[in-house]
């Protein structure tokens, strides 16, 4: 059974909704399996009895009262059991595989209705956390298929660290040839590491020379930096 689920009449789904062919094997099991769990407690509950019969007619032994004790225990134990596997059995009784389709959320709704958006990117230390790491994040998500004027990113640097600052000034130069490539053709992977690792990617060779550049110049930044560090360090002692 596949239910498409729309927004409006005639409107072209926004995702589908299919059952999962195991629900039936999952509704099975479950019935197999709830019959021998209450079978179980019920053996318990029999035990329980039994002995708290004995306990109260007969002289009260140490081994009637440690026996007492482990079916009482085991009792409880698998009551909790048998509740935490009831509590998962709603997501087996109808498991549901969906398929989204974010192509037709412009023909549903308009882009000026869609919502704003904020993204916070944290960074603190550019030695333990490298620049060209949290610079990538930024750029994909600058390059989102999503307006422009919709879309708000903001980098958190707690270390405060001149090396981060000099390296966002240069992802800003190739901000501006990367992301209109990505509006441009559609780029699905907007994250340059990732687009430019992968061997299958068609570009001209420009971005890959800018994102080159911009590479070598933060690391090269980087790499004076930790020099001028040494130089500190040795200085101070």
């Amino acid at each position: 059974m596949e239910a498409l689920l729309r927004s409006t009449a005639g409107a072209p789904p926004l995702h589908a909704a299919k059952l999962s062919r195991l629900a039936f094997s999952n509704r099975i099991f479950a019935a197999v399996y709830a019959s021998a769990l209450l079978a179980l407690l019920y053996h318990h509950s029999v035990t329980l009895a039994h002995l708290l019969h004995t306990s109260t007619t007969a002289t009260t032994t140490t081994t009637t009262m440690s026996s007492l004790f482990i079916s009482l225990s085991l009792l409880i134990a698998d009551l909790i059991l048998a509740f935490t596997w009831a509590t998962l059995q709603s997501f087996r009784m109808r498991p549901i595989y969906r398929t989204e389709f974010p192509d037709n959320l412009i023909q549903v709704v308009k882009e000026s209705d869609f919502p704003a958006m904020d993204v916070f990117i944290c960074t603190a230390d550019p030695f333990k956390e490298p620049p060209v790491g949290v610079l990538n994040t930024a750029l994909s998500v600058m390059a989102y298929d999503y307006p422009a004027e919709k879309i708000s990113v903001y980098v958190s640097d707690d270390g405060g660290s001149e090396l981060t600052l000099f390296a966002f000034m240069e992802a800003a130069k190739f901000a501006a040839h990367w992301l209109p490539y990505c509006r441009k053709n559609r780029v699905v992977d907007r994250s340059p590491e990732v687009y430019f690792a992968a061997k299958n990617y068609r570009c001209s060779e420009t971005e890959k020379i800018k994102y080159g550049q911009m590479i070598v110049i933060i690391k090269g930044k980087r790499e004076h930096t930790n020099i001028e560090q040494l130089k500190c360090t040795r200085m101070s002692n």
